[in-house]
């Protein structure tokens, strides 16, 4: 039997080495997921409960593998779903491919139903798409295909979603004998969205005055800096999809510095390593802040430093040479190298900078911020994250949600050796964790250096939004636990309504649940529990943990109580001096 467009989306995928392709079927991608049937399982259909879920479990399949991860949605409400999701992909510059059906070419703009041709005003899909993505193309022709699809893959290991735009007749096409070369392609048919996303760095260089110059000058400059005082490092998460993390470790060592990581960065160094000085930004450590007051040099590494990663530091970046090597240049003026590949940039810099004298550098751990006594029911966040601390299996890989619950995570927990970390500051949606926690649970659970748990931490806000998707984590036995805060409101709008609008009302409460309780019921055989007292808590951590397969454990907290988080502690701090 010939081979359809779908079967050749579908082999090169598998040949890829890509196991897993996330999505939601209808009758415009149903196709796909035939070929995949087809194809015996490599790569597997993986059916989510929402496309943005599915979007997200592509990009911590991505994240967690170093590689690409791959979505499929229908048209329509289906397609737009997927919006969310790869804005952060776009945004954290996750490589992610989105196959997106598309109605039969046939009906568009003569009221074809989910038409978003852009014809007889519809929604245009290739524009709405471009917005979020590297790359963009609609396939028209099956001998296009190949070189689209070269295109696409090519766009998003450059960092960030590529998107094919496929009618479902064309789909079921069948793929020319012989397949074309990139020079048949028509780019007219494509937008490649790298563009925009250029210009973004071209006015930040403007705005803030980069200076563009090679990895040697990075290197001599560093030199001179060490000779003279103490070089910080700030570590960004560019550093994780290079695998680069030894590198950075060396340089580290070269240069005797003190780092610091950016709070999506937390996995990149040892967090009880040579000078190691917490996580920068809004959820940072005061060991970097005075660092970077004493330091000759700055060198951001793989981060454009955004303001959640810089909150805090201004006034100390203000005062010293910032250099910086990474894909694209800082949102601070500094003097940048581009370096799109941190291994190689980082080895290139270390003969540059040559051996030197090396002092014993700090490896206390960070000392948590100050916040408010808080006096109302359930757990501490503190004592919650110190207790999942101790609990942690060797190697987890943890994924914190927005909000309070991922504030505190990002400052208090310790990210264990051979885990991963992550959390999604490109666009802080919430929900985010539940599908991509279950995304590189499927790629972790037989790692080369051994299974790993992942651990999805969120509040109930964000399970409201997307939790249900642990019914994909059951269906799979995947070895997960969905550990929730649950504090029954949207607490960080709880403390903004408390410190911004003199807490006059709140719209951000929420009749109380039973997460656990709930979850159990719907779900007979998944190892669900609640917590509400703390003597009970380290038991109820370690048994979720020790589950083989998926485990959901309720934490009950207090909404009112404010989290380790710049913008907060400096609002309370200024209401208390007037």
């Amino acid at each position: 039997m010939p081979d359809r467009v779908v079967d050749y989306l579908v082999r090169t995928v598998a040949d890829r080495g890509i196991t897993q392709i996330f999505g939601v079927d209808g009758a415009n991608i149903e196709d796909l997921y035939d070929a995949i049937f087809d194809a015996g399982g490599s790569p597997a259909g993986i059916v989510a409960k929402h496309e943005f879920s599915a979007a997200t479990m592509a990009d911590g399949y991505a994240r967690s593998t170093g590689g690409m991860g791959v979505v499929a949605a229908t048209s329509g409400g289906g397609a737009m779903n997927l919006v969310a999701g790869l804005a952060e992909s776009f945004t954290s510059r996750v490589p992610v491919l989105a196959l997106i059906g598309q109605p039969p070419t046939g009906i568009e703009g003569f009221g074809a139903f989910q038409d978003s041709s852009g014809l007889a005003e519809s929604i245009d899909a290739a524009a709405l798409f471009a917005t979020v993505s590297r790359y963009c193309a609609r396939v028209t022709d099956p001998a296009e295909l190949p070189a689209q699809l070269e295109a696409a893959i090519a766009a998003a290991h450059d960092g960030g979603p590529a998107v094919l735009l496929i009618p479902k007749d064309v789909q079921q096409q069948v793929m020319p004998v012989r397949l074309t070369t990139s020079t048949d392609f028509d780019s007219s048919t494509a937008t490649d969205s790298a563009g925009p996303a250029d210009n973004v760095g071209l006015e930040s260089v403007e705005r803030c005055a980069h200076a563009e110059v090679s990895t040697h000058t990075i290197a001599a400059e560093l030199a001179d800096a060490r000779r003279i005082g103490k070089v910080v490092i700030i570590a960004g998460d560019q550093i994780a999809r290079d695998d680069a993390r030894a590198e950075l470790a060396e340089l580290v060592a070269v240069l005797d510095a003190a780092i610091g990581l950016a709070p999506d960065a937390k996995d990149v160094y040892s967090n009880t390593g040579p000078g190691y000085c917490g996580v920068a930004g809004s959820m940072g450590h005061a060991e970097l802040v005075e660092a970077l007051s004493a330091a000759s040099a700055c060198l951001l590494v793989g981060t454009r430093l955004p303001v959640t990663a810089r909150a805090g530091l201004d006034t100390a970046l203000a005062d010293l040479p910032v250099l910086s090597i990474g894909a694209l240049p800082p949102y601070v003026a500094a003097t940048h190298a581009t370096g799109a590949d941190l291994a190689a940039t980082i080895t290139t810099m270390l003969a540059g900078i040559g051996a030197g004298p090396t002092t014993t550098a700090r490896s206390a751990e960070p000392t948590p911020m100050t916040v408010p006594e808080a006096g109302g029911p359930g757990l501490r966040y503190r004592t919650v994250v110190e207790a999942i601390q101790r609990a942690l299996p060797d190697g987890a890989d943890i994924f914190a949600d927005a909000g309070n619950t991922g504030a505190s995570v990002v400052h208090y927990l310790r990210v264990p050796e051979r885990g991963r970390f992550t959390v999604a500051l490109g666009m802080g949606g919430m929900g985010y964790a539940f599908g991509a926690g279950i995304g590189s649970a499927f790629a972790r659970r037989a790692a080369p250096d051994g299974p790993h748990r992942t651990v999805v931490i969120a509040g109930d806000g964000s399970f409201f939004m997307h939790g249900m998707e642990i019914h994909t984590a059951i269906e799979h036995d995947l070895p997960i636990t969905f550990v929730v805060f649950n504090n029954n409101a949207h607490a960080m709008c709880v403390t903004r309504e408390q410190l911004y609008y003199r807490d006059r009302y709140s719209f951000n409460r929420f009749q109380h649940s039973h997460l656990g309780a709930g979850v159990a019921a719907m779900f007979p055989g998944l190892a669900a529990r609640t917590v509400s007292e703390p003597d009970r808590l380290f038991d109820s951590l370690t048994h979720s943990f020790a589950t083989p397969g998926p485990s959901f454990l309720e934490i009950l907290c207090d909404p009112d109580e404010v989290p380790p988080f710049l913008p907060f502690l400096s609002a309370l701090e200024s209401r208390s001096t007037l």
